[in-house]
């Protein structure tokens, strides 16, 4: 795994903004930020915005273990307010679930929370771009439509049902790919950026977007030149 870690940190607390892999809890994306993390020597707490989803299927305990919390904006201010590091994936299962062609997108569908979060906090957001994950298995479909069709974002918050293929389930469907799996080999690229803050009078909106663009465009060029599996 190779890391890239920035020349210096804000002295605070932040907002890391990172991009997904592939799926949830088990998002190997994870991972690859606790690495960084740890090479940055700093022993902060890190409290970890989670997908509901996480406590409907019962595992919300886990999460817990993990410093995780439901993705809420005021619980995510008190964790802010009282010193700790928040980590945020704002593409939610959107960006967790994109099918294989996208893999080397970042996809926060227009959504903009962090940075209307760390307006609110006065932080500075930190993106974290990791590449790599996406080839630990095969996406063949985000299943937006499916979702859409079946209501499952009014029920479960889910605009995707993706088909996926992996070790050891094989083909599967929807929520199975929310389910630990063995990765097919692949190297995980991570680069921790510069902090971002939000300028004098920017909108959550505007300042989002300017997140996303900077995070999107380190991920084309860390995939430049990539080989699917090989790096």
């Amino acid at each position: 795994m190779r890391i890239r870690l920035p020349r210096e940190m804000p002295t605070g607390p932040v907002l890391f903004v990172a991009n997904h892999g592939f799926g949830g809890v088990f998002d190997l994306n994870v991972l690859a930020f606790a690495a960084a993390y740890d090479r940055l020597g700093d022993r902060r707490r890190v409290t970890i915005l989670t997908h509901a989803i996480a406590w409907k299927l019962g595992v919300g305990r886990l999460v817990n273990m993990f410093d995780g919390i439901p993705a809420d904006h005021d619980a995510a201010l008190r964790a802010l307010d009282s010193g700790d590091h928040v980590l945020v994936f704002p593409g939610g299962d959107i960006d967790g679930f994109k099918s294989w062609r996208d893999r080397n997108k970042i996809m926060f569908g227009g959504r903009a929370g962090f940075a209307r979060l760390a307006i609110d906090a006065g932080v500075p957001v930190v993106p974290v771009v990791t590449a790599g994950a996406g080839e630990s298995l095969f996406v063949l479909s985000s299943g937006r439509s499916v979702a859409q069709r079946f209501g499952l974002d009014k029920a479960l918050r889910l605009k995707t049902f993706p088909v996926s293929v992996s070790l050891p389930w094989g083909l599967n469907v929807g929520l199975v790919g929310l389910l630990p799996y063995l990765p097919l080999p692949t190297k995980i690229t991570t680069a921790v950026l510069p902090a971002m803050r939000a300028e004098d009078g920017e909108t959550a909106e505007v300042f989002s977007h300017r997140v996303h663009a900077v995070m999107d465009r380190e991920l084309t060029a860390m995939t430049a030149d990539r080989i699917p599996l090989i790096g």
